[in-house]
């Protein structure tokens, strides 16, 4: 039995009564699924407790999870204990696209903070995704999107400098934050419970040089960043940072 098995979040009842509430649920596959005339897929909701990982690479898994609330991030353990941080996951977000065909995860994942998600019986999902065309134009959609974030990916670590990095990166959360309806305060005043250690892992840099680039981007009066949320004070600032027109 592995670790993740082991350690397997509570379930509830398939029909969760929060679905009808979700604000992201225009944003993933759910919206299709709970409006199809078609019987309702198998599938459980869990709950993890911030800090505790869902699954691990390489584990197997019997259905595919997409996140309901709360934050996750997905990761590559290296051979040195280090960490390279994949993607940020959020509401409405698949855990990975790849899943409705390979049941081992090529990564890790861990809720940052206390995170619900639905897990859905690969086979049904499969079924019910290739049996309607908008579905499948909808994972096209997912699967374009995590290929888009993977080449951001390689060229901020391989040719971008440090802080235009960092800049990116919130960037990019706060317009995905945006898109679901989860700004608050402003349409710039995100919910932003990362760490430094969370941002150093995803960047490629140390917590250290982390800090020191959210400082400076403090006192130029350019972000505000608090316990659990962070508001971009001045957005052309932060993009001329970053390198975006």
């Amino acid at each position: 039995m592995t670790a993740a098995v082991a350690a397997r979040p509570r379930s509830t009842p398939a029909q969760y009564p929060g679905c009808a509430e979700c604000l992201t649920r225009v944003f993933s596959i759910c919206d299709f699924i709970g409006g199809s005339p078609l019987a309702p897929l198998a599938q459980e909701v869990r709950t993890v407790t911030a800090r505790r990982t869902l699954f691990r690479e390489r584990d197997v898994l019997d259905s595919v999870p997409i996140i309901c609330s709360g934050w996750a991030l997905s990761a590559v353990m290296l051979s040195d204990g280090s960490r390279q941080i994949l993607s940020f996951l959020l509401p409405g977000d698949f855990v990975s696209a790849a899943l409705l065909f390979d049941p081992k995860p090529k990564c890790s994942v861990e809720a940052i903070t206390n995170v619900t998600y639905r897990a859905f019986n690969r086979a049904e999902l499969k079924d019910r995704i290739f049996g309607k065309p908008e579905m499948a134009e909808m994972l096209v959609n997912v699967w374009i999107e995590e290929k888009r974030r993977a080449d951001e990916l390689i060229i901020d670590l391989g040719r971008r400098p440090a802080a235009e990095r960092v800049a990116r990166l919130i960037l990019r959360l706060v317009e995905r934050l945006q898109k679901r309806g989860m700004a608050a305060g402003g349409s710039f005043e995100v919910e932003f419970p990362l760490r430094q250690h969370h941002i150093a892992d995803a960047v490629g840099l140390t917590p250290v040089h982390v800090n020191k680039l959210l400082t400076d981007l403090r006192r130029g009066g350019i972000i505000r960043l608090s316990e659990r949320s962070l508001a971009v004070l001045d957005p052309v600032r932060l993009r001329a940072v970053a390198s975006l027109r």
